[in-house]
């Protein structure tokens, strides 16, 4: 099933999850002496499936990923790019997303995210999910938190379906 259609365009969704699961909110400021939010994991949803950076780009139904249940869902617009041009996409750029490029300032989920919402939209995802490591590693246990938070980010998805694009008939 594919996604909401609109005058033949495809509904993009930014779904965002908390990784620390409301801790960061209620915790941050007197931990690290800022607040936060939440650790931010997101994905876009486009043409029925939730793509996303964990371990690798890979994708599952929208909202069945071991991430749980999103707190917030953005719209980000809608594309007229069709889904075989959008897997030739995340085809081309699947070396720079894998479990061994990961970087958790630079090379994460949320860049994986926003370079996709870009090629979909011409709109990336907000500032301040992108902000959010630089942020956070620039207090005095922001390092500390990253390691902690480390192995979580970095493992693969649980039956997910890893990227690999449609073989034609």
């Amino acid at each position: 099933r594919t996604c909401p259609k609109i005058d033949n365009k495809m509904e993009v969704t930014l779904q965002v999850y908390d990784l620390s699961q409301g801790l960061a909110k209620t915790m941050s400021l007197a931990m690290v002496g800022k607040q936060f939010d939440g650790i931010w994991h997101t994905a876009i949803v486009a043409f029925g499936k939730e793509w996303y950076f964990g371990g690798g780009i890979q994708s599952a139904p929208p909202g069945m990923t071991e991430y749980g249940h999103p707190v917030q869902r953005i719209s980000l617009g809608q594309t007229h790019i069709p889904r075989e041009v959008m897997e030739e996409f995340l085809e081309e750029i699947s070396p720079r997303f894998t479990f061994e490029t990961y970087n958790v300032i630079s090379n994460n989920c949320n860049n994986f995210s926003h370079e996709l919402a870009v090629f979909l939209t011409g709109s990336g995802i907000p500032q301040h999910i992108l902000d959010l490591p630089r942020e956070a590693l620039s207090t005095p246990i922001g390092a500390m938190i990253s390691q902690m938070l480390a192995p979580r980010l970095n493992q693969g998805g649980h039956g997910a379906t890893p990227f690999q694009a449609a073989s034609p008939a």
